[in-house]
């Protein structure tokens, strides 16, 4: 039998190293082959590859901290805790054998498996960037909306100190916008080299904010960050009772001085003043420059629905907020909506080119269309990748060029279609819902011409 495990603590110094030492024992004296992957302060160590997942009969998480377990669907799955681990190991070992099997049950649940493969393929600079970008996107969201809440109250209402409209303002733009970008730094850096990346990071961060370097300031320091403190932690030999004392004390504080001053006076200044340029370049942008910009952001969006393209696109428009530009977001979650919807109206009204299980998934791929989550068009692309994925790229693209031609602008980045209940959260908000109309009957429409019918309908 071989077995998979993962071993987290809150603090994850102790118990995460002691639990791994222990399961490994286990399942040695019961004749088991087990690799376990630690989650600690300094980082993942012995992370599971997908072909140590798929050998694997059982999975083992000995956990008191959150663990993801979308990549172990299709196993035997069993959960508990750190101390279990430490104190009844072999009883783990043997109840993993017996766990229920993890299942995915339906597009949805599809959707959020083929994410986490897809995740855990990314390696190097882009897994890093992107799990700074999933972080910062609730920040990013509740700030958006809080901004949106206020102009309830009228446009220019936050301006009177006192009101709620100048508190929805506070909350959002001076809190929550304010910690976009050094959430973004900090776990670019928690990506790289684990918790101790997390201060210089935020550090970063905050210092990119404050020269005006933006989110690209912000890209920089977390990597700076990240990989400064992985240096150190592989330079840095201490003796095993003084150990702990990297993870809390040395590495966040020569980390943060040195990336603090490289910010100060090396990256931030050129930084700072690309991001002048860039946002007034943006928000002077005449129709038909924007019009061009659109169609190269909905390309992308719907060129690898989620991959690196797609993400490249979307960071873009997502940095852009705390300077206050808007249109690109529209754009970018109009062309985002776009494949989903329009894949689902094909399915709906040209019945004779896709399969039984295509049509019934059509009711799933609305709702994740309508919730921005491109990536339900992936079951339809993988079938069919030659006709599906320029069918949706013509349909993001005129999506997203609509969108900039009408001057949409949007503060949330992320919600879909939901976003639109709330008011002020999307500017010009009949037009914008135009454009992603036109986009999706116009993906259905390439879908018509180019996918062939599979089956004569009576």
């Amino acid at each position: 039998m071989k077995l998979v495990a993962i071993t987290s603590c809150p603090t994850g110094i102790a118990h995460t190293f002691m639990a791994a030492e222990a399961l490994e024992k286990s399942a040695k004296a019961l004749g088991y082959k087990i690799k376990v992957e630690t989650q600690g302060s300094v980082g993942v160590k012995n992370e599971l590859s997908e072909s140590d997942i798929a050998a694997a009969d059982a999975v083992i998480i000995a956990a008191d901290t959150g663990v993801d377990t979308a990549r172990f669907v299709g196993k035997r799955v069993y959960q508990t805790g750190t101390k279990e681990a430490l104190h009844n190991g072999e009883s783990a070992v043997k109840a993993a054998l017996d766990a229920p099997v993890l299942t995915a049950k339906d597009l949805g649940d599809e959707v959020a498996n083929l994410k986490q493969a897809r995740s855990q393929k990314r390696t190097g600079p882009y897994k890093h960037l992107m799990t700074g970008v999933s972080y910062m996107l609730p920040v990013v969201v509740a700030g958006g909306l809080s901004i949106a809440l206020s102009f309830i109250f009228g446009i220019e209402a936050f301006q009177e100190e006192g009101t709620l409209a100048a508190a929805l303002m506070e909350i959002g733009g001076g809190g929550a916008f304010a910690l976009m970008v050094p959430v973004l730094a900090g776990f670019i850096a928690f990506s790289i080299a684990g918790r101790p990346g997390l201060a210089p990071g935020l550090v970063g961060g905050m210092l990119a904010n404050t020269i005006e370097a933006g989110f690209l300031g912000g890209i920089l320091a977390g990597f700076l960050a990240g990989y400064l403190v992985d240096f150190l932690n592989r330079k840095i030999n201490l003796p095993k009772n003084l150990d702990g004392l990297k993870p809390i004390l040395i590495l966040p504080f020569l980390s943060t001085l040195v990336v603090g001053l490289m910010m100060m006076y090396v990256i931030g200044p050129p930084v700072s003043f690309v991001m002048v340029g860039l946002t007034s370049w943006l928000q002077g942008m005449q129709q038909t420059s924007a019009v061009f910009l659109g169609l190269i952001l909905g390309l992308m969006m719907a060129f690898d629905m989620g991959g690196p393209v797609n993400k490249a696109a979307y960071t873009f428009a997502v940095g852009l907020l705390s300077s206050s530009v808007y249109a690109p977001m529209a754009a970018v979650m109009a062309a985002g909506m776009t494949p989903p919807l329009g894949l689902a109206l094909a399915a709906y009204v040209f019945k004779n080119r896709f399969s039984v299980d295509e049509r019934k998934a059509a009711n799933a791929a609305i709702i994740l269309g309508a919730s921005f989550i491109t990536e339900g068009a992936i079951p339809y692309a993988a079938k069919d990748p030659f006709r599906v994925i320029p069918s949706i790229m013509f349909g993001s693209a005129i999506a997203a060029a609509l969108s900039m031609a009408f001057g949409s602008t949007l503060m949330a980045p992320h919600g879909g279609l939901f976003v639109l209940a709330i008011p002020n959260a999307v500017g010009g908000i009949l037009l914008y819902l135009l454009a992603i109309i036109v986009g999706s009957v116009a993906t259905a429409g390439a879908l018509f011409l180019l996918k062939k019918p599979i089956y004569t309908e009576a």
